[in-house]
C-alpha cells in the first residue's frame, strides 16, 4: 500500500501527462508502472525522477543496457527494494538476461554481501594500493 494518495486520473495534470507520454515514447509501450503512477502525486518529483532515469538508464553510454540493469538489480537487492528488484529483473530479461546470467549475478551479489560484512565486522584497513587518495 502506497504512503501517498495516487491520483485516480493522474494525466489530468498536464505535467504528469507530458511525463507519462515521454515514458511511453521512450520505452515504446503504453504501460505506465506503479512507481510512476505513485510519483504523480507530485508532478515536480515525477519530472525530476524521470529525467534522471531517462538520462542514466535510457541514454546510450559506456555501459550497455543489460549491464545497467544488472547493476540496478544488485543495488536494489542491497537497498532491499523488492519493487525495483522485480521491475529491473524484468527489464534485464527483456534485454536478454539468461537464467545462467541471473544465477551468476545472484552468486556475485551473495559473495559481495558476505565479504562486505566480513570486511566491515573485522574493520579491515584499506590497502594503500587501493586507496586512490594516496596517489599523486
Amino acid at each position: 500500500m502506497t504512503t501517498v494518495h495516487t491520483p485516480a486520473q493522474p494525466e489530468a495534470d498536464p505535467r504528469v501527462k507530458a511525463v507519462f507520454g515521454d515514458i511511453r515514447a521512450t520505452r515504446k509501450t503504453d504501460f505506465i508502472n506503479n512507481l510512476w503512477r505513485s510519483l504523480a502525486f507530485d508532478p515536480a518529483l515525477l519530472e525530476s525522477t524521470w529525467a534522471d532515469v531517462k538520462r542514466v538508464m535510457a541514454t546510450p553510454s559506456q555501459l550497455d543496457p543489460l549491464t545497467k540493469e544488472l547493476i540496478y538489480i544488485a543495488v536494489s537487492i542491497a537497498n532491499n527494494c523488492g519493487y525495483c528488484v522485480h521491475s529491473h529483473t524484468a527489464a534485464a530479461r527483456a534485454r536478454g538476461m539468461t537464467d545462467a546470467q541471473h544465477a551468476e549475478l545472484m552468486a556475485i551479489v551473495s559473495l559481495a554481501a558476505k565479504t562486505n560484512h566480513l570486511a566491515t565486522a573485522l574493520q579491515v584497513e584499506v590497502d594503500p594500493v587501493f586507496d586512490t587518495s594516496q596517489r599523486g
